[in-house]
């Protein structure tokens, strides 16, 4: 039973973006305060609570403790839970999330199809409908070979379930592999009642138009998403890829500054100012625990101020070592 649905009536005014923010703070006092949409604990040992605003992220932090991650929005929030779903909303915005495990439906592919299904089903029943932003964590990204590698198997799974939940056009995303039980999946999504503008980048092979080498079903996913009012820019998970191929084997250096290449040519596609400030919130995945540190200290040194949360994961790509996505801010 879907609790508290909001009005589906459409306000003609821009949706201000929701505000993304690290807090080191208690849970229950942060989902207490206004307009709190979603709240994410990272770390196995993170505060559990029952609020379906909150998520314990399978990912661990660098950093203990970890910071949570916090979604604000300009307007009272409803939440609820329907089956292995839960979400809020508030002033046209809807987050939902789901997290199940393969053992009880078969297999990667099957289960990242059920996850999509599920979301499809219920987001198209809200009056918020447009998916601007999807993130997508997953055990044993990078096990099997060839069209048997896990990230493969979800990639088609996804894509079966979507049926036309992108009618628009495809959302901006992230796909991480996570350490935690390798039969769990989460995805989670921000939605709007208004259309967002997806943004692509002139250095890089749009990700559905990848050529058949990287598996039956291409990625579906845009680099970034600019949100309705124009002030605020979602970007996907981007590392070192040029065209569509990974650059720099084996050389974490080079491939931060390829990142970095690549998060700037998205900026400057979406007609932002150059860089990152105070107010741009991002996430570094980072393959090897043995490169937190170097990870660490090249943000600090080239993005100075700018709050970088540093999470345990596997890129889709085994060759790949560090993944960056986040928010950027007009």
């Amino acid at each position: 039973m879907v609790q508290g649905c909001e009005n589906p009536l459409i306000d003609p005014l821009p949706r201000r973006a929701p505000r993304v923010s690290y807090r080191y703070a208690e849970v229950a006092s942060t989902l207490d305060e206004p307009g709190t949409l979603a709240l994410f604990g990272f770390a196995a040992d993170a505060p559990a609570s029952a609020d379906p605003r909150y998520l314990q992220v399978a990912l661990e932090g660098f950093d203990a403790p970890a910071p949570l991650e916090l979604w604000q929005v300009d307007a009272p929030v409803s939440c609820g839970r329907d089956g292995a779903l839960h979400w809020s909303s508030g002033g046209g915005w809807l987050f939902a999330a789901i997290e199940l495990d393969e053992r009880e439906h078969g297999d990667a592919a099957s289960t990242a199809k059920l996850a999509y299904e599920q979301l499809h089903h219920f987001v198209a029943a809200r009056g918020a409908q447009h998916v601007l932003r999807v993130w997508n964590y997953l055990g044993a990204i990078n096990h099997g070979e060839g069209d048997a590698e896990r990230y493969k198997h979800f990639c088609d799974g996804r894509a079966a379930g979507m049926g036309d939940f992108f009618v628009e056009g495809f959302p901006a995303a992230t796909a991480i592999g996570h350490h935690g039980d390798p039969h769990r999946l989460q995805v989670y999504l921000l939605a709007c009642d208004q259309g967002g503008s997806r943004v692509e980048n002139p250095r890089q092979v749009s990700a559905w138009r990848y050529p058949r080498q990287y598996g039956r079903t291409p990625p579906s996913f845009a680099r970034a998403m600019l949100l309705p009012a124009l002030d605020a820019l979602a970007i996907s998970g981007t590392a070192a890829v040029v065209g569509h191929a990974s650059a720099h084997h084996d050389d974490l250096d080079a491939q931060l500054d390829e990142t970095l290449t690549n998060l700037e040519a998205v900026l400057a596609s979406a007609d932002m100012a150059a860089g990152f400030d105070t107010h741009s919130p991002l996430k570094a995945y980072v393959r090897h625990s043995t490169d937190a540190q170097h990870v660490r200290d090249f943000l600090k040194r080239r993005l100075p101020g700018v709050p970088v949360l540093l999470l345990h994961g596997d890129i889709c790509r085994s060759e790949l070592l560090v993944e960056i996505d986040g928010w950027r801010y007009a």
